[in-house]
């Protein structure tokens, strides 16, 4: 009894502190939306904002602040929205594009996988985080070709990189989807880390 009363208070602190990461890399994230902002970079800024407000989703839903996504996740999103903020050259801004829609992809499988009554078959899950990757990328570069053509950027310099975006951005999904099957549905199951109860909105 004593060893079951020991482990559950092990996974109750682990459900604070992950609560505690996560909230502090969603106020890391809002800084960066801030910085963004103050930069006039409007398109990395909302991408930011729809991070954090993505991250969020199960606190709200279940008005509950230690129901988050596990921090590794949120690093995972966060590192890559950073390394933009500290690019200079022109491939470095590419490589944390479709990093960052990577750890969009895998935010949404995790959520899927952990809050609704989805359940993803070994195969399909990396695939799913694949599929979404690529959509994501689909949906970055419209917006860039929007910001291009509406604001006056500059995002969108050829196809050819464009394609090769896309190539990087697949590339991306697959060691995504790969970390999502072996860590976070296996070694470290996300259900772990959340309240007893908080399952499938």
């Amino acid at each position: 009894m004593a060893r079951r009363t020991d482990r559950l208070g092990g996974v109750l602190e682990d459900e604070r502190v992950n609560a505690g990461l996560a909230w502090l890399l969603v106020g890391f994230l809002l800084v960066v939306v801030v910085e963004n902002l103050l930069d006039g970079d409007v398109l990395w800024a909302g991408f930011a904002a729809f991070v954090a407000v993505l991250t969020v989703v199960p606190a709200a839903a279940y008005r509950d602040g230690d129901v988050m996504l596990p921090w590794e996740v949120l690093v995972l999103a966060a590192l890559p929205i950073l390394a933009k903020s500290l690019a200079t050259w022109v491939y470095g801004l590419r490589v944390t594009t479709y990093l960052s829609v990577a750890a969009l992809a895998l935010i949404v499988a995790v959520e899927l996988h952990t809050f609704t009554t989805v359940r993803m078959t070994h195969w399909f899950a990396i695939l799913f985080v694949v599929v979404a990757t690529t959509a994501t990328a689909g949906i970055w570069a419209v917006v860039q070709w929007l910001s291009d053509g509406f604001l006056g950027t500059t995002f969108i310099r050829s196809e050819y990189l464009l394609m090769w975006d896309f190539v990087y951005a697949t590339l991306a999904g697959v060691v995504a989807g790969v970390v999502f099957e072996l860590y976070f549905r296996r070694v470290a199951p996300v259900e772990a880390r959340l309240p007893e109860g908080r399952h499938e909105l």
